[in-house]
């Protein structure tokens, strides 16, 4: 037999039978094998998404994040927080223009393609590699509804395919003008604006029912861009982008030419954005309260507030127009239940968010002597005791008037009004410093209080409100006052909160409380109160730091108390500024508009002036009111030429006169005339200081070293 040849082994195989014919057949089925297996794993994976997708009802009553409306105290509202939502307009109420808009501009094949467009896709595709970059996804109507209502925003293969699932369940489960009313009610169009009808009211002031075609040209061309293209952002931008979306529209067929000329997007008028400028140091503070108030964390709430506006446009501009250059001011104003009716906490929001009404720690100077005479007050002292004014040592501290003089015997009520530092120095000690400082947090001071004899000059670090909150305390007769924001809260219709005032917690006995208001009544009638005179009864109390560093002006009047600061952030000293200036000025400012539509209130008390402004409109007796002692870092008081002189066309006011057998002496004025009629020349005051030398060092208070 035969045996094969080489020859008949090399002959050539059928042309059918070649191995590449045989590997491709091979990858052929396969392929479509694994087509086949990964069409029906979609159609799967669609049903079962379909199946899991909530109904419409539950789609159109879900939200996507808690929105919070803040109110005024007149119910308007001042702020809008987190997602806003308007009404549902079902699918007959959105007008033609609404709904073409956003079909001609985002998807042109809405009512074609099954969820996913293929064609859009590949358009997509060619334009990337056209450009080198991804310009656009080709996302339907319908993907992006998935992506709002489901997914986030992240562009990743993973994210994108299940938009596809999601896209082509929604398709199969709801019609196309369901898949549109879900889509034109929830997608985000900027300003914190869900939906077309919370848009058309951020940015046109109606709702979405009533748009006009380059309103609703407006409204479907932010879903591409809503920070750039928002209102809000750029008005500019806004409107040259409602012009694409009209061009598109004729493109599509929606409008014709004539139709577009006639929109003219431009001429549009947009809402204003409220001002929210001082308001929100108000909402920044009131706002995180609510956390402590309810448990709600995702019905929409609307939160009503204590903030009278018109009282918050008068503390604006009283601050704005009477801080210092340079100088921040903050001012807090309370009714008599503690509701904050005012809230400043700086000249410009915008500029600076640091509230300096609740959150800045500054030296109170002479307002805290508040404290002091409360005390005294509550350990048997009454306001026409006499105390002596006379030089004081305790624990080798030396406190000194502002006057650099000492008047000797004085009423209570005259030391309090003039803020000799000497007399509150030995009331201080009197009673005990640590008494005072028990006095203070009971009275509502929040922060640490050193022990030091210093202290009773206003050497420890205080809030605005916790100050206020302390006058409002002695205007109530002594019952605390708490100073609160929010009066009731709504979710849904229903009043979860509702805040109760308790008027039950006594600080002191009420006879205590009448004896400082008729002190502090009189602290505001002397000459040195007239900048914070208001034309209807006042009492307060001015306060001014060591070299003018902070000023405070605090009082009430008609059921209201108002405190003011003025500084500088970084402490530095301001050029002549005091407590019964600037602050006061302010204080006033405000108070005349504030207290306009109230009732005129008498206090139950009696003023009586201090003894030296009897009859006598000099009140020169003691120097500048409320600065505080100057001294150096060991306590010891430090010279006159420390001082920071007043500015210039401020009035300054003349040292207080020798003594005569412990007693006033005359005015200058009586003073001037026996002189003439003796002839008796009058000591030549002594040459200034030469101010070529270099500045001493910047005097600071005792307390500035750690606590003792």
């Amino acid at each position: 037999m035969a045996r094969p040849t080489n020859r008949s082994r090399s002959q050539p195989r059928a042309p059918g039978r070649s191995p590449w014919r045989r590997r491709f057949r091979l990858a052929f089925q396969i392929g479509l094998g694994a087509a086949v297996l990964g069409l029906l794993a979609l159609v799967i994976a669609v049903y079962v998404a379909r199946a899991s997708l909530p109904s419409f009802e539950q789609l159109k009553s879900s939200q996507n994040g808690q929105m919070i409306r803040v109110h005024a105290a007149d119910g308007t509202v001042i702020v809008s927080l987190g997602p806003s939502y308007g009404e549902w307009l079902p699918y007959r109420r959105i007008p033609d223009v609404m709904r073409d808009a956003t079909v001609s501009v985002e998807d042109r094949r809405f009512r074609s393609h099954i969820g996913v467009d293929p064609i859009g896709l590949a358009r997509a595709v060619k334009v990337r590699v056209e450009r080198g970059r991804w310009v656009q996804g080709g996302s339907t109507i319908t993907q992006q509804l998935a992506r709002t209502v489901f997914l986030s925003s992240q562009k990743k293969f993973g994210r994108k395919f299940r938009e596809w699932i999601l896209a082509l369940a929604l398709e199969r489960k709801f019609s196309k003008d369901q898949i549109l009313e879900l889509y034109l009610n929830k997608v985000y169009y900027g300003g914190g604006a869900y939906g077309i009808d919370a848009a058309s009211r951020r940015f046109f002031g109606h709702g979405a029912d009533r748009l006009s075609l380059a309103e609703a040209a407006t409204i479907a061309g932010l879903v591409k861009a809503p920070s750039n293209y928002s209102p809000t952002a750029d008005v500019e931008a806004a409107k040259g982008r409602a012009g694409v979306v009209i061009e598109k529209m004729v493109e599509t067929g929606a409008i014709t030419r004539a139709e577009a000329a006639e929109a003219r997007p431009g001429d549009l008028a947009l809402q204003p954005a409220p001002n929210q400028n001082s308001v929100r140091y108000f909402t920044d503070w009131a706002l995180p309260q609510l956390d402590m108030l309810i448990d709600e964390q995702e019905a929409p709430l609307e939160v009503y507030t204590t903030l009278d506006l018109n009282m918050q446009r008068a503390a604006d501009a009283a601050i704005r127009q009477n801080a210092p250059a340079g100088a921040q001011g903050a001012l807090v104003s309370l009714d008599r239940d503690g509701a904050v009716r005012a809230m400043v906490g700086g000249k410009d929001y915008v500029t600076s968010i640091y509230n300096r009404a609740t959150q800045a720690q500054r030296q109170p100077g002479s307002a805290f002597k508040l404290f002091v005479y409360l005390s005294a007050l509550e350990s048997g002292h009454k306001p026409d005791d006499t105390v002596v004014d006379e030089p004081v040592t305790i624990d080798g501290w030396s406190p000194r008037n502002d006057s650099r003089r000492n008047s000797g015997p004085v009423s209570l009520r005259t030391a309090f009004a003039y803020s000799l530092n000497t007399v509150a120095a030995k009331l201080g000690q009197e009673v005990g410093f640590s008494t005072v400082a028990d006095m203070a947090r009971r009275f509502g001071i929040t922060t640490p209080i050193n022990t030091h004899p210093s202290m009773v000059l206003g050497t420890s670090d205080v809030r605005l409100i916790d100050m206020t909150r302390a006058f409002a305390s002695v205007a109530a007769n002594g019952v605390a006052v708490a100073p609160y924001a929010i009066t009731k809260v709504e979710a849904e219709g229903e009043v979860i909160y509702r805040h109760e005032v308790d008027r039950s917690h006594v600080l002191v006995s009420p006879y205590v409380a009448a004896q400082m208001l008729a002190m502090l009544q009189t602290a505001v009638s002397t000459r040195r109160g007239r900048a914070a005179q208001i034309g209807r009864p006042v009492a307060g109390k001015t306060g001014t730091t060591s070299s003018s560093k902070d000023g405070w002006f605090l009082g009430f009047s008609s059921g209201l108390t108002t405190g003011v600061w003025m500084g500088r952030d970084d402490a530095r000293a301001i050029r002549g500024l005091s407590g019964g200036q600037a602050p006061a000025r302010a204080f006033a400012a405000f108070m005349g508009p504030a207290t306009r539509n109230r009732p005129i209130e008498q206090f139950q008390t009696e003023v009586t002036l201090p003894e030296w402004e009897m009859g006598n409109e000099e009140d020169a007796y003691l120097g500048q009111p409320d600065n505080g002692v100057f001294v150096d870092p060991d306590g010891n008081p430090i010279g006159e030429d420390a001082i920071p002189p007043a500015r210039v066309g401020e009035e300054e006011e003349a040292p207080p006169p020798a003594q005569i057998d412990g007693q006033p002496a005359p005015s200058r004025q009586l003073e001037e005339l026996i002189d003439r009629v003796t002839g008796e020349d009058r000591t030549p005051p002594p040459p200034p200081p030469d101010r070529r030398r270099p500045p001493p060092r910047e005097p600071v208070y005792r307390d500035e070293r750690p606590n003792q």
